[in-house]
């Protein structure tokens, strides 16, 4: 079997997308980072950090986190025009709880 075929028969699975997709501090709205609005984005965020019950940290942070988390996870194969999208969407979610 070849290398290629190898990796074909076994999908590799990343711990990060499980992470995203099942938080225990979060529970996120499907295609969440997938929206070009920042501000529809930041405020998915924060109805999912204010409805969690169980969140450790305040819904700031844990909103915060998990944005973070997912620009950080995506590194280099995150397009340029996204990452802004989600850098404006910081912005916005630190507007929404009031941190500016």
């Amino acid at each position: 079997m070849t290398r290629s075929t190898k990796r074909a028969a076994h999908p590799r699975k990343y711990w990060s997308g499980k992470v995203t997709k099942e938080s225990d501090a979060l529970d996120l709205e499907p295609g969440v980072f997938a929206e070009e609005d920042p501000d529809r984005i930041a405020a998915s965020l924060k109805r999912s950090a204010d409805r969690s019950k169980r969140r450790k940290a305040d819904a700031f942070q844990s909103a915060m986190s998990m944005l973070n988390f997912y620009i950080n996870r995506a590194g280099r194969n995150l397009p340029a025009e996204r990452k802004h999208i989600l850098s404006r969407a910081k912005d916005a979610l630190r507007r929404r709880f009031g941190r500016e």
